[in-house]
């Protein structure tokens, strides 16, 4: 009665998982267009309170520029103080957690979801990321899936971060490498306020 989508005849009871799967991603592709719609309105103060409502934990002074776009808000966790820059992608298939005094620059991409490129069905891993405080990340880098971003680290613009990156350290490059260290000592600034109509 029920076929999967290589053709195999299914049972209701092996169906049943992937019917309530398909109308939970129907429901998330609705959510995520709306949270799109919310990224148009011109006041942070606004779309705060509805990627809250959507269940991004969203900690006191962040502020997520316009234009985001998400996966699974739900898994999605700011600090206090962080500032996500304009079309910044924010992917919650699994945990993304990103620390407090974070700066994240415009068109920023962070993944933790990807194909197995040689598995026969190409299906998902899904591998945490974790963005840990006072780490600066440049314009239009992307982080793939997996990675930890250590205390301080400075990601330069452009680059494609494929593995964790040390407390401190300064990377760039496509993989990044460490450029070098940081040599300031004792973090303890606030990254600013965010403008109102960004």
């Amino acid at each position: 009665m029920f076929k999967d989508r290589t053709g195999e005849t299914l049972t209701i009871k092996e169906a049943m998982p992937k019917i309530e799967n398909r109308i939970y991603n129907y429901w998330l592709d609705f959510e995520l267009m709306l949270l799109r719609w919310v990224g148009y309105l011109p006041c942070h103060f606004s779309r705060r309170f509805f990627y809250r409502l959507a269940g991004i934990k969203i900690g006191k002074g962040s502020t997520i520029h316009m234009f985001a776009n998400f996966f699974e808000p739900k898994n999605i966790e700011i600090g206090e103080d962080t500032i996500i820059g304009w079309r910044a992608f924010l992917d919650g298939r699994a945990k993304l957690h990103i620390g407090s005094h974070v700066t994240i620059a415009s068109e920023v991409m962070i993944y933790n979801s990807q194909h197995d490129i040689d598995a026969l069905d190409f299906h998902a891993i899904e591998k945490p990321v974790r963005i840990d405080d006072y780490v600066f990340i440049g314009p239009r880098v992307i982080v793939l899936p997996g990675v930890t971003i250590g205390r301080g680290a400075v990601i330069a613009g452009g680059s494609v971060v494929s593995k964790d990156v040390l407390p401190m350290s300064v990377v760039g490059g496509v993989p990044a490498k460490e450029i070098r260290k940081r040599q300031v000592k004792g973090l303890s600034y606030r990254v600013g306020r965010a403008r109102w109509f960004q």
